[in-house]
């Protein structure tokens, strides 16, 4: 099979909406992750919904799939980067949370897109993690039921230092219409597995991936080639399980030269499997079982 991959639009910052799908159509790509923004698609803009129309129109167009991702720094609130979220101790923040989530999901039904991918958010000093968890399963119980009333895949992403940040913590949820958003690269900072064998395991509750490089206990994403992310074993897991879905690319702080990032992204995951010196070919990795990590703890 063939793997299709989009790219992020938080690592087209500097771009206008149009113009960055434009840019990731002609590298080549099968569809965009598109993160709502102040400036991309404005979820909170009087004109949203011919916003939402303009763009899924273009999308169809130019033969793109597409995610929606809720990932934007101070789009709900200007002072605070990330706030408020489903675990913060204002019940009227958390109420704006769910408010912009069901706004995410009415464009994903528009755009028909196949995921939209969202985190819990961090405790804030003080808060009581039993209290914040019994806030988050409120939350995420309206949320998955709006979007199972709106025929859109919520999936829920572990995030380093949130209150759900493995894919342990997921699975604890135990929300039958919450799939999970995969973000391989988040497996190297907390250990808890290797990246591929995670795919294999979650396999039947994966929503969406995304893809990067990452260096090990360290969150920051990453270039292909400047962390520590064995990208083919991904690919090959992926292939393994039959994802048919996009597998989002994730480069945020790389949207000053995102010209040349988005092609070189694609470039790396379509060539980083053939074969070179000392290497087997790769339907031979596709069978090979990656070494046992040891966990260290995970990052805060």
């Amino acid at each position: 099979m063939t793997l299709r991959f989009a790219y992020n639009t938080n690592g087209t910052a500097h771009h206008r909406l149009e113009d960055a799908i434009r840019l990731i159509k002609d590298a080549g790509y099968d569809g965009v992750a598109l993160t709502l923004d102040i400036h991309h698609l404005d979820p909170f803009a009087e004109n949203w919904l011919v916003e939402a129309d303009h763009v899924s129109t273009l999308l169809q167009r130019l033969e793109l799939g597409s995610v929606i991702e809720t990932g934007a720094r101070f789009l709900l609130d200007p002072t605070a980067k990330h706030e408020p979220t489903l675990v913060t101790a204002d019940a009227s923040g958390r109420a704006r949370r769910v408010g912009f989530l069901k706004r995410a999901i009415d464009i994903a039904h528009v755009l028909n897109s196949e995921a939209v991918s969202f985190w819990a958010g961090v405790p804030r000093e003080g808060v009581d993690r039993e209290a914040a968890h019994g806030w988050l399963i409120e939350g995420l119980t309206e949320v998955g039921a709006y979007a199972e009333a709106k025929g859109v895949v919520a999936a829920l992403e572990p995030e380093p230092g949130m209150l759900i940040e493995t894919l342990d913590d997921y699975a604890a949820l135990d929300l039958p219409n919450l799939r999970l958003a995969l973000d391989t690269g988040h497996c190297l900072v907390t250990e808890e597995r290797d990246p591929a064998a995670a795919v294999r395991e979650f396999a039947s509750r994966l929503g969406t991936v995304a893809i990067e490089d990452m260096k090990r206990r360290e969150h920051i994403h990453l270039p292909f080639g400047e962390g520590d992310m064995d990208v083919p074993s991904v690919l090959d897991a992926l292939e393994v399980i039959d994802f048919r879905k996009l597998v989002c690319v994730e480069l945020s702080r790389e949207s000053h030269r995102a010209d040349l990032m988005v092609p070189r992204s694609l470039e790396y995951l379509r060539t980083c499997r053939r074969p070179g010196p000392g290497l087997p070919p790769p339907d031979q990795r596709l069978h090979e079982t990656p070494a046992p990590q040891v966990s260290m703890g995970a990052a805060t």
